[in-house]
């Protein structure tokens, strides 16, 4: 039972919606359905092709090796720093 609804129920209502309606229509409905829910699975489907594809269009950035990098060793300078420092105060 669907929620207090039993399959004779159901049986009635579809044969009186049989009869107002008439198998021409309600096949022409059912086909209408159908194509749209085909069309929007495939309209969400290009979306995400667009989508990944957009993301592989993307360049990726580039590093140059020809070019004098400067790297600094902050550490370093601090005790060369306080090397010169003591140097100086034994003076």
């Amino acid at each position: 039972m669907l929620g207090g609804i039993s399959i004779w129920q159901l049986l009635i209502v579809l044969g009186i919606i049989i009869l107002v309606f008439g198998t021409k229509k309600l096949r022409n409905v059912g086909t209408d359905l159908g194509g749209a829910v085909k069309g929007f699975k495939k309209a969400v489907h290009e979306d995400e092709k667009d989508a990944d594809k957009k993301e592989d269009d993307q360049p990726q950035a580039k590093v140059r090796h020809d070019e004098a990098g400067n790297t600094y060793d902050v550490q370093a300078e601090e005790k060369e720093k306080q090397a010169a420092d003591n140097h100086d105060e034994r003076k």
